[in-house]
């Protein structure tokens, strides 16, 4: 029950800074679909002379791939960044040191952060690329029960991570600027991960199945952009192989990152390293 009185307290505390400040979201919605239509001209207009003509024709899907990429990039970018800078500006201001004295714990706090902050990104994303989608002429599909699973599962993989970085963080200040790197990369991947990437078998494919971002893209791209047809049949996402990848990828990386995690803490308390930056 602890659990869900932290999650109804950030849900209070989400509604009330948005209703709040609605310009500032409502602004920042317009800026990112501005953003997102700038870099798609750049990357997909035919010599810019005709943006409408170069967007709307064989680009389109692409477009609409690269949108999506995006908004997943920046979905993992997020999550993860919630248990590195937002650790290290928590242990800079004694924030840290208070969630720690909460009688809900550490992680908790955490979990019911990150889950709220994940369903309200999940929440406009789905508006900014549905609009963008229409604005280069690409088609978007829902499959509800599979958008919801896919959705489910690349949270709950990004989430298995980030406690594992969060996790050195805890002990290791510094690890936070290293994070940026791994989360810059992460990022590009889930912009530009297609199965050609991973079909090739071998060690740079396993080790891009192992990432936490690779198969979850692929699998939405998939999806929401391919509707899940391949070769002109329909194909269940839940008899793609990358999908099984996400499975056990989202098994290995909670398994190690809630140990990580959990060991850090209690090491730090034990040092009384938490404050200490």
């Amino acid at each position: 029950m602890g659990f869900f009185l932290v999650m109804k307290a950030e849900l209070v505390r989400n509604w009330i800074t948005m209703r709040r400040y609605w310009v500032r979201t409502l602004v920042g919605m317009t800026l990112s679909y501005g953003m997102l239509m700038v870099l798609i001209v750049g990357f997909y207009s035919e010599g810019g002379s005709d943006i409408a003509r170069g967007l709307a024709g064989n680009d389109a899907e692409s477009a609409t791939n690269f949108v999506l990429g995006f908004i997943i990039g920046m979905f993992a970018f997020g999550i993860i960044g919630m248990y590195t800078q937002g650790l290290q500006a928590m242990a800079s201001t004694g924030v840290l040191e208070q969630l720690c004295m909460s009688p809900h714990g550490l992680i908790t706090n955490f979990l019911a952060r990150t889950i709220v902050g994940s369903v309200t990104t999940i929440l406009s994303s789905a508006v900014l690329v549905y609009a963008v989608a229409r604005s280069v002429g690409g088609d978007l599909y829902f499959f509800p029960i599979e958008t919801v699973v896919l959705l489910t599962l690349t949270f709950a993989n990004l989430l298995g991570f980030g406690l594992l970085v969060g996790g050195l963080v805890l002990i290791f200040k510094q690890v936070g600027q290293i994070a940026l790197i791994v989360r810059m990369v992460l990022f590009g991947l889930a912009i530009f991960a297609k199965e050609e990437l991973v079909s090739g078998g071998g060690p740079v494919a396993l080790l891009l199945h192992l990432l936490p971002i690779t198969d979850a893209s692929i699998c939405l791209k998939y999806v929401l952009i391919k509707g899940q047809m391949s070769d002109g049949v329909f194909h269940s996402v839940f008899a793609y192989a990358p999908f099984y990848w996400l499975l056990v990828s989202c098994v290995l990386w909670n398994a190690i990152g809630v140990a990580t995690f959990k060991s850090m803490e209690s090491y730090s308390r034990l040092k009384g390293t938490l404050g200490t930056y």
